[in-house]
């Protein structure tokens, strides 16, 4: 299937492309954003190789080049129109003409301001691009916006905080749903949109929380989450109602209005597509619906490495590298989908990874390096082998990255007690024994683990709130007595009693019944599945086979308008049962081959999953498993992507509204009032310009040019892009008239 990574950077190189002055060379004009965004997806040699002669910054002090014609690639603020006003202003011309390209859409006002300006004749053409998204892998993005799980599950402190927190939530919506149209546009896809929605009323289902219903909060609280409604078509009001609506609704909602908006303004989308792609499904969910895949420790080696080790942004990892001198020195590397051995095992169990790269290892000394011997049995033979190697530079840095991730990873395994924690983990998060009964002895076992001193604190805790979902919530002084035998500081506490903010019951009185079905797994293909200690899938291997299936609840899991007229599913999702053997164990099966795909050239269905307040990178390796077992198309989505250490400390400030997160230190601001998009939106992407530069005399700019320039691309005229409205998500005939009169496309 199509990479996110590779759509978005299409269109990013067809928008450069497509500007070709007659003098070949052209300027790139960018913010701190839209430089994020194109640097996510592009290397600096690929822009210059585009005919671009110089990469500036609209914040800097540029000297005027009415030589070039220049390519800006800006997000669509107020501040960045009145930029662009400027460099053609009082008599100045900063470039020959200008090229405007906007990460999203452009707002109505905002467009008369600029085409009723002293800008205006230098305006050449003027495109909206809707690629206002992270695509962090090829089949995940994130909006990264960690700060929304405060503002979604965060309670107001008092009844009057309330219409702040209601005001934040849905600004942060607005925002948020115009960021997931921009994910829609740049797939070409108009999609059936449903949402979860449990409430008191929906039947069990394999698919119900781990609490029964979310209680509503206490008369005195009040909470942004549970009583914010949002009026059909109106973004701007607000109502009260007597029932609760879920903010997945909300979101979902506000997504179709924005959706049609669009589509209103631009009749021919989605465009048609040969061969015809059936309509695809948008499923909006949060957090909450599954609490036990952010707890359970995952052992394929993308989600082991990000819980393990201190890897920044799921991105960037810092380790020890023997150079080709045999010194030790430390390199940041990057985790993306550019090194071809870490796409290649990010989704195995870490002993078929290690397995695969000795494999990869061994097949590389043979081919390269003219190696005579066994090759590498351990990864300790790898380690000693790659000293010897100083001919291949880039290939050694990726066995040494990897290599070093492994064993580091390994070393916790056993150091932090994991296969112990890893078993109790297990049985709380299935309700099962390896032998698929019911644990009888789990406190026995348990109890010792939370006295040890060699296990950390962290995965105490990571127990402990496994133990009372399991459990359906445990008397007071029960739980107290195991916050005092696995030693819990009092923010650890408060991670756990934060779980009641996310649905889940952690207090039961001695009448309370059990009010919900267990959690139910599924058989699948996955070889993790022959681990005993892998037991667990998330739950949105179920959503997902149910979707395809379509069993899905639609009570669960309602339509915001319309629901497809039939439906036959394609696929069976039914496998054999798992045989489960330890992550010590080693079996032949590990190098089994992978069972074939589809066809590249299927035009398959997709199915686009989009989990508000965080996703974990097992749910992350659940859609590619699935994607080839259910033969769909299928992409996630999130606010961020978050391991499990970053969700225990977001839960130990959850209560105090994030003051001393990460993403938000100094707290969900009070302050916030009602705020239109673009308010929000100018907020969201404000930068400073440089201060005027100092007296100081500069060498005159040259432009010299060496004779590989002859091999850079050709030009490649206008790809077409997307659609050329000119507001927010959309525009009316007047402006369409505007445009044509004013803009070359």
């Amino acid at each position: 299937m199509p990479s996110l990574i590779a759509t978005v950077r299409t269109k990013f190189l067809d928008a450069i492309r497509s500007v070709n002055p007659p003098g070949r060379w052209k300027i790139l004009v960018v913010d701190e954003h839209s430089q994020k965004l194109l640097g996510s997806v592009l290397k600096q040699f690929d822009i210059l190789e585009e005919n671009v002669t110089l990469i500036e910054s609209i914040t800097s002090n540029r000297d005027p080049q009415p030589q070039f014609e220049a390519v800006y690639i800006l997000m669509s603020t107020s501040q960045n129109i009145d930029r662009i006003i400027k460099d053609y202003s009082d008599g100045k011309q900063q470039y020959a003409v200008a090229h405007l390209f906007f990460i999203d859409g452009l707002a109505e006002h905002l467009f008369e301001r600029l085409t009723s300006s002293p800008a205006e004749p230098h305006l050449k053409t003027l495109q909206e691009l809707y690629i206002n998204f992270w695509p962090i892998e090829s089949q995940a993005f994130s909006l990264k916006l960690p700060h929304f799980f405060f503002t979604l599950y965060s309670p107001p402190r008092t009844e009057s905080a309330y219409p702040i927190a209601r005001a934040r939530l849905l600004s942060d919506i607005s925002f948020l749903s115009r960021q997931l149209a921009n994910v829609l546009i740049t797939l070409n896809e108009y999609p059936f949109i449903r949402y979860y929605l449990p409430s008191h009323h929906s039947p069990l289902g394999p698919l119900k929380p781990h609490a029964t219903t979310r209680p509503p909060p206490p008369k005195e609280e009040g909470s942004a989450r549970w009583r914010t409604s949002l009026a059909r078509g109106d973004q701007a009001r607000a109502y009260e109602s007597v029932e609760t609506d879920f903010c997945s609704k909300l979101i979902a909602f506000e997504l179709q209005s924005v959706l049609d908006e669009y589509k209103k303004a631009n009749p021919e989308f989605p465009k048609k597509e040969n061969p015809p792609r059936p309509r695809s499904t948008f499923i909006v969910t949060d957090r909450a619906m599954d609490m036990v895949a952010p707890f359970v420790h995952e052992f394929t080696y993308q989600a082991m490495v990000n819980d393990l080790l201190p890897v920044e942004d799921g991105t960037k990892y810092t380790y020890k590298f023997q150079s080709s001198m045999g010194t030790f020195e430390n390199k940041t590397a990057t985790l993306s989908d550019d090194d071809s051995v870490w796409t290649g095992v990010r989704h195995m169990h870490m002993r078929e990874a290690i397995d695969k790269l000795m494999e990869d290892f061994n097949k590389f000394l043979q081919d390269n390096a003219g190696f005579k011997g066994e090759g590498a049995a351990s990864l300790n033979d790898m380690k000693d082998m790659l000293a010897s190697l100083p001919q291949y530079q880039e290939q050694r840095e990726k066995f040494s990255l990897h290599l070093n991730m492994a064993q580091d990873c390994m070393s916790i395994f056993e150091g932090d007690k994991l296969p112990a924690v890893a078993e109790i983990e297990q049985k709380c998060a299935t309700g099962l024994t390896t032998e698929g009964k019911t644990p009888k002895t789990l406190v026995e076992e348990m109890v010792p683990i939370l006295d040890s001193r060699e296990v950390i604190n962290l995965n105490k805790v990571r127990i402990v709130a496994l133990y009372i979902q399991f459990r359906e919530g445990v008397p007071d002084e029960d739980r107290r007595r195991l916050y005092q035998h696995a030693r819990l500081s009092i923010p650890e506490q408060d991670a756990v009693n934060a779980l009641t903010l996310l649905g889940v019951r952690i207090s039961r009185g001695p009448n309370d019944k059990d009010i919900k079905k267990k959690l139910k797994q599924k058989s699948g293909n996955s070889t993790e599945e022959e681990y005993e200690l892998s037991r667990f899938k998330p739950l949105l291997r179920t959503l997902l086979e149910e979707q395809v299936s379509g069993k899905l609840d639609a009570t669960l899991f309602p339509y915001v308008k319309d629901a497809p007229s039939a439906f036959s599913p394609t696929v069976s999702v039914k496998a054999p049962p798992p045989q489960a053997t330890s992550l010590r164990s080693a079996k032949p099966s590990w190098h089994r081959a992978p069972k074939p795909g589809p066809s590249p050239a299927d035009a398959r269905e997709r199915i686009i999953v989009f989990m508000a307040g965080g996703m974990t990178y097992s749910e992350m390796r659940e859609v590619y498993q699935l994607t080839n077992s259910l033969n769909k198309e299928i992409i996630i989505g999130s606010t961020h992507a978050m391991p499990p250490s970053a969700f225990v400390d977001d839960l130990k400030v959850l209560e105090l509204g994030g003051v001393g997160s990460k993403a938000l230190p100094n707290g969900l601001r009070d302050s916030d009032k009602q705020r239109s998009y673009q308010e929000y939106y100018d907020e969201k992407y404000f930068t400073r310009d440089a201060p005027p530069p100092q007296k100081v005399v500069a060498p005159p700019i040259t432009h010299s040019h060496s004779d590989s320039n002859k091999l850079l691309r050709p030009n490649h005229g206008s790809s077409g892009g997307s659609s050329l409205s000119l507001n927010s998500i959309g525009g009316g005939k007047d402006k369409e008239k505007k445009k044509k009169g004013l803009f070359r496309f």
